[in-house]
């Protein structure tokens, strides 16, 4: 039996797993079963599987991307799927606490490699989204929307969905004529461009990456509303500084992750304080559905040093300490798997151009990641959060009602 043999067994029962070893070998676990992949990998030589016992997501992840583990039958998504739809987060299994050293383990892990001071946050952002904006195009919806969509209709399209994305969160930022709105992570401009579209507001979106901003400077132009949306590489708590008490609105979609647990606190203080008296402002963020946990290896390395998926928890405790009311919270569960399922298609058809413009390494470790998140919202313990804060708990409608109203209104105008 190969050195994969202990954890496999124990772990496939549902669906067909073959691994071909170096010498020819083949092992088989799990049995056939609907809705389960079957899947077969061949490695080309012991080290492979050597690094996949000595740290199993790194050692995977870099065996795949090295050529060392090779499939045969099936894809990365669907070998990814199959070791994580057996052991799901909400299987509904006895539960057991954690003990002390894998709880102090986890807090240390966490808060060391989420410092994130300003030098280490543009670095941070540089290292995933300074890549070029050429190789987001070819995944990424028209807009270039790097976040979970909304999908109302699971027969909708990417485009479609995004769209609805950003009518939904409109809704929840109560906006009004003249009101200045913050979009803190702006992204390539997106969602600030239509939120000026939508109504008569100001937008000034910000970002720490030069080739986002460069792009939503260019595209606010394009649409003839530079005299009402406007872009800015600054760190948030430079703006905070700067600009206290200045806006109306604030809207941050995807860049909560990025803060780093060390740095909850003064996030929310800093929004506290960027906001005024009666200023609203929506969260949408990855999020844990349990307790805190740690940032996997593979993420940390690869794709998000410096990001820390936070617990609802963390979040709101965090919120607490500002003063800031929670007037509405949802969670979004399956949103994001859908999402990522459409750009790894996208990826996936564009395999030609991402190794052209990258290399093949680069093509398998990206594959890696979007198959790795899918199955993280699809069987882990991974979802969305849009949490709506206000100041003054007189600054929204009594009931939920005007957010259907008016989501419905902004769908329309952005459709």
């Amino acid at each position: 039996m190969s050195i994969l043999h202990p954890f496999l067994s124990r772990v496939i029962k549902q669906g067909q797993f073959t691994i071909i070893g170096p010498d020819g070998t083949r092992e088989i676990y799990g049995t056939p079963a609907d809705g389960f992949p079957d899947v077969t990998v061949r490695f080309t030589s012991a080290k492979g599987m050597r690094r996949i016992i000595l740290d199993p997501r790194v050692g995977a992840a870099e065996a795949f991307m090295d050529g060392e583990m090779v499939i045969e039958q099936g894809d990365i998504m669907e070998l990814i799927a199959l070791l994580r739809s057996n052991t799901p987060w909400d299987r509904g299994a006895k539960l057991k606490d954690r003990g002390p050293v894998g709880q102090a383990a986890d807090w240390v892990k966490t808060r060391l490699n989420s410092v994130n001071r300003r030098r280490r946050s543009r670095a941070n952002v540089a290292h995933h989204y300074d890549i070029g904006n050429d190789l987001y195009r070819l995944f990424l919806d028209s807009d270039m929307q790097y976040s979970c969509a909304y999908w109302p209709r699971p027969d909708m399209t990417l485009e479609q969905a995004q769209i609805a994305k950003k009518a939904h969160i409109a809704a929840k930022l109560a906006l009004a004529p003249g009101q200045r709105i913050l979009d803190i992570g702006c992204g390539w401009g997106g969602m600030a461009i239509s939120l000026a579209k939508l109504a008569d507001v100001r937008v000034h979106g910000i970002t720490l990456s030069q080739e986002q901003l460069a792009l939503a400077q260019e595209r606010a132009a394009a649409e003839g509303l530079i005299d009402r949306v406007t872009f800015e590489l600054v760190d948030y708590r430079d703006l905070a500084e700067r600009e206290p008490g200045g806006f109306d609105r604030i809207v941050s979609v995807g860049m909560f992750e990025h803060v780093g647990a060390r740095n909850f606190d003064t996030f929310f203080r800093c929004a506290a304080n960027l906001l005024k008296a009666e200023g609203v402002m929506l969260l949408h963020t990855i999020g844990r559905f349990g307790r805190p946990g740690s940032t996997d290896a593979f993420t940390r390395k690869y794709i998000f040093p410096g990001g820390y998926i936070p617990a609802l928890s963390e979040t709101v405790a965090a919120s607490e300490k500002s003063r800031l009311i929670v007037t509405d919270v949802e969670t979004l569960r399956l949103h994001y798997a859908l999402t990522l399922r459409q750009w790894y298609a996208r990826t996936l058809a564009h395999r030609e151009e991402i190794v052209a413009m990258m290399d093949e390494r680069f093509y398998r470790m990206w594959t890696f990641y979007l198959a790795g998140a899918t199955a993280a919202f699809e069987s882990g313990g991974m979802g969305n959060y849009q949490i709506q804060f206000a100041r003054s708990r007189h600054a929204l409608p009594l009931t939920r009602d005007y957010m259907a109203e008016t989501e419905a209104r902004y769908l329309a105008l952005l459709s």
